[in-house]
């Protein structure tokens, strides 16, 4: 199960940030695919993405003059939801592979949670409303509606956009700023965590792993847990990267659905 998660979100980062023109010339794709999203965290300005990011669409949508309620994007979250959960996190989110990768890499001791988890974890809904929300409309642009989330947060917007263009666009350098060092900071930060810490953004910080939650406990895509079979042992629960019990797995807003717990369960009392 490991390995073939491992590779989906491998493919499936290829495949939605594959124009690899954008890279070479430093430019943004701007064709008519980018009107569309992918379920994950995937930056629009990252120079090889073919799609846009439904947390930076919705923003988009919130910065229009005057207001209206964003149908298509909750529409879209609505769709991939009810589906897929946060099994989208789990599996086709490319910041998610990244810290993934962070996590395996073996230096210091590994832990599941940060100190404070039970308070810490509402920093996503934070992210979703005071940044993506309010922060977006009125909070930190006064009467210019602003992105804010992507402005001053989303460290995928820095590695995946930022980096990458400023490492191909002479003229970008020349107009790094204070705000890029901000958020340079914050992605340094997030990396530093992320080899100690499982997923330390999606625990604490994503605000699409926010919404995608709300929807675990009846999307279509489900760990199953039989639970007249199982004796209780604990293999499922250890294994489980965010420190989930049995009884918690699938329904708690925090599983992610990347499997760990159906490999360890020796009864096989878990599928999906």
């Amino acid at each position: 199960m490991k390995k073939l998660r491992t590779i989906v979100q491998i493919v499936f980062t290829i495949i939605t940030n594959g124009y690899l023109y954008g890279f070479l010339q430093g430019k943004i794709y701007r064709g008519g695919l980018k009107y569309a999203c992918v379920p994950g965290l995937n930056c629009y300005s990252c120079p090889g993405a073919i799609a846009s990011c439904p947390v930076g669409a919705l923003q988009a949508l919130l910065n229009q003059q005057g207001f209206s309620v964003p149908f298509s994007a909750l529409g879209f979250f609505f769709l991939f939801g009810s589906l897929l959960g946060r099994f989208v996190c789990g599996w086709l989110c490319p910041f998610g592979l990244v810290q993934d990768l962070l996590h395996r890499i073996p230096i210091f001791s590994k832990q599941k949670r940060l100190p404070f988890h039970h308070w810490l974890v509402y920093g996503k809904y934070i992210s979703l409303f005071g940044f993506v929300g309010l922060g977006s409309m009125v909070l930190f642009g006064g009467f210019a509606k602003i992105p804010a989330f992507c402005k001053y947060i989303c460290p995928s917007g820095t590695l995946l956009g930022a980096l990458p263009l400023l490492t191909a666009n002479e003229m970008l350098r020349s107009q790094v700023g204070g705000l890029f060092f901000w958020k340079f900071g914050l992605l340094l930060l997030i990396i530093v965590l992320s080899l100690k810490v499982y997923r330390p953004f999606c625990q604490y910080l994503c605000p699409l792993g926010a919404i995608y939650g709300w929807f675990n406990r009846f999307s279509l895509v489900q760990v199953h847990w039989e639970n007249d079979r199982c004796t209780f042992c604990g293999a499922c629960e250890k294994a489980c990267p965010v420190a989930l019990s049995v009884r918690e797995i699938s329904h708690s807003p925090e599983c992610i659905r990347c499997g760990k717990c159906i490999g360890a369960c020796p009864r096989k009392c878990l599928y999906f």
